[in-house]
């Protein structure tokens, strides 16, 4: 069985100021040590949580999934957490799956966070995308997802790992915290979730709370209030062994999710 290396980067942001970030993860991204596999920053990581698409979009040529590009080909890394994107006069929290060589899978935000008015501002997602890393599946969701079960549930193509990427404010902390453990112990999975640390430019705090919880829903990493860089080896052995003793997900309901 194989292993699977992640590195979670629990950052603050500067405030709508792609340049400052990016220069500030790149210093983070090169002191990473030859063993990182998979990279994961915080969602919109070049601007912070901004309603201001009309100002901070950029298309998928442009400057931060170029730097992305840059970033894991010469790390050789996969490197992936959300940014701005607009496509015609759409916009999206798009996060990307940057692969080493330059190949990349997206997924654009199912639920956007109509609490703070981003379904005003972005056009939301349609489709899951589950990755392919050495024959782990990985599902990838961004923050406010955390709350829809539904649509993190395993179905017909069951996955390993659930990832999140996340700007979730310190005042709903608590649900954060709960509802990672729920999602791995309901979905006998791990669950690697990074959140950013800081205020925005809203004056929001966010206290991070970036963790990594088992199948059985045990924490293996969690950090709080602090800007941190953790790496964290999960073994499939581990996760076959906890399904084959618990084989729950057999009895689990069948069910199709379906668009408008």
């Amino acid at each position: 069985m194989s292993s699977l290396t992640f590195t979670l980067i629990q950052t603050n942001l500067h405030w709508q100021d792609k340049a400052a970030n990016l220069a500030m993860l790149q210093e983070k991204i090169g002191s990473l040590q030859s063993k990182a596999e998979i990279v994961v920053l915080p969602e919109m990581f070049s601007t912070g949580f901004s309603m201001q698409p009309q100002q901070m979009a950029e298309d998928m040529s442009g400057p931060t999934v170029a730097w992305m590009k840059k970033m894991a080909a010469s790390k050789k890394i996969i490197l992936t957490g959300s940014l701005i994107i607009q496509e015609g006069d759409a916009f999206y929290n798009r996060l990307i799956w940057m692969q080493p060589d330059g190949r990349y899978g997206v997924y654009d935000k199912r639920h956007l966070f109509g609490f703070a008015g981003e379904d005003e501002q972005y056009s939301p997602g349609v489709q899951r995308l589950i990755a392919s890393v050495k024959g782990w599946k990985i599902n990838l969701q961004v923050c406010y997802d955390l709350r829809f079960p539904v649509w993190a549930r395993q179905t017909e193509e069951p996955y390993d790992v659930l990832l999140y990427v996340a700007n979730w404010p310190e005042r709903r902390n608590h649900a954060w915290k709960t509802l990672l453990q729920a999602r791995a112990i309901e979905n006998q999975c791990y669950v690697v979730a990074v959140n950013r640390v800081g205020n925005d430019g809203n004056n929001i705090y966010h206290s991070g709370d970036s963790m990594v919880i088992d199948p059985l829903g045990e924490v293996l990493y969690h950090k709080a209030h602090e800007e941190d860089v953790f790496t964290i080896t999960l073994q499939k052995d581990a996760l076959a062994d906890t399904r084959a003793r618990f084989p729950f997900l057999k009895d689990a309901d069948h069910f199709k999710i379906l668009h408008d």
